[in-house]
């Protein structure tokens, strides 16, 4: 089996070379234009789209530890290498999933995208708690408390409204995803904060909210409802989690209208579904009548600071598992609507939005 797959995998990689949304089809599901980090594109000229990847992670504080050099311009050529590879495997655009303080670098960023081709959309947004610095634990307040639901919106609010910060310098281009993350033990009151403000901003100004989920995808998915943006807006991510899938959660949040991110593709992390596995899921999500729903990606990790990254590269999905899932029957429209039809819509500003 090893063999065909790696005999199969030019077909893989080229199958979507080129390709890109038509525009009947934009114009019946909402399709406008996507924030990147060079401005607005047609999110017609996608294309492939991963939508929960890394570029430049950096464990927060890791950058001021003695035995931590980051070389921009290592960390662009390596990047730049991984880029280039997943644009010849037929992708279009890298959504970095990080959101704020955890590594992005907005100018290192539109560079790459310069340099490449490919799109690139950067995210705000914060989380879990655990990854909050003390100053948004515990303000000076009487008695200190975390910030509420309404201060994390207007700060994830003005990234999207008035562009993306270079801390203590300048803004960038508009935020094209709110990004959060659950505790995965189980919702805190800071991580609820985090999940309604996500939401209120991703509302207020029409891009799409994603949320690793924690330990009840459900009363989760149904917090960010509560703030009334469009379950087609909200990106659970994390589906492919053993205890997520055991739990019925993918089906779940599909059923209600939600979006399924399978986005650990390639992962050997024992948290996680095996590939073999997430084929099986997928295709009981497609059965279930759930294409428009279902999203692919690897949370690949470019580099890393502070943290060991994953080392999978962006082709993953492309190259390794385009086969497997046509190998289990998934059709290549199918795998099209997943990888770019569905993409299209997600991160359309106001996209899909009543």
């Amino acid at each position: 089996m090893c063999a065909k797959h790696e005999q199969r995998e030019p077909e893989g990689a080229k199958m979507f070379t080129g390709l890109l949304l038509d525009e009947p089809t934009a114009r019946s599901i909402g399709v406008t234009s996507a924030n990147t980090v060079l401005g607005p594109v047609d999110a017609r000229r996608l294309g492939v789209t991963l939508v929960s990847e890394s570029l430049m992670y950096v464990l927060p504080g890791a950058q001021y530890a003695y035995d931590i050099k980051i070389d921009r311009a290592e960390v662009f050529d390596a990047l730049a290498a991984k880029l280039a590879e997943f644009k010849a495997a037929g992708g279009g655009t890298i959504v970095d999933a990080t959101g704020m303080f955890q590594g992005r670098d907005l100018r290192l960023y539109e560079a790459l995208s310069r340099a490449t081709g490919v799109h690139i959309v950067a995210s705000t947004g914060q989380g879990p708690e655990a990854m909050l610095g003390g100053y948004y634990l515990t303000p000076q307040t009487n008695p200190p408390t975390p910030w509420p639901t309404q201060k994390f919106a207007e700060l994830f609010g003005r990234e999207v409204n008035e562009g993306m910060v270079v801390p203590r310098l300048e803004r960038r281009a508009a935020a094209g995803m709110v990004a959060t993350a659950v505790t995965e033990s189980g919702m805190t009151p800071t991580d609820g904060s985090l999940v309604r403000g996500a939401a209120r901003a991703g509302a207020a100004y029409g891009v799409p909210v994603a949320i690793r989920c924690g330990g009840d995808a459900h009363a989760e998915l149904q917090l960010a409802l509560d703030e009334e943006i469009g379950a087609q807006r909200v990106l659970i991510g994390d589906m492919d989690r053993h205890d997520a899938a055991a739990k019925g959660w993918p089906k779940l949040v599909a059923a209600r209208g939600a979006r399924v991110a399978i986005d650990h593709i390639g992962s050997t992390d024992p948290r996680y579904l095996s590939d073999a596995q997430r084929v099986a899921l997928i295709v009981d999500l497609l059965d279930a009548g759930h294409a428009d729903r279902i999203f692919l990606s690897s949370s690949a990790t470019g580099v890393s600071f502070g943290v060991p990254g994953n080392g999978l590269p962006y082709s993953q999905v492309l190259t390794r598992f385009v086969p497997l899932l046509l190998d289990a029957g998934v059709t290549q429209a199918q795998i099209e609507q997943m990888l770019i039809t569905n993409t299209a819509q997600l991160l359309s500003v106001n996209g899909g939005q009543a």
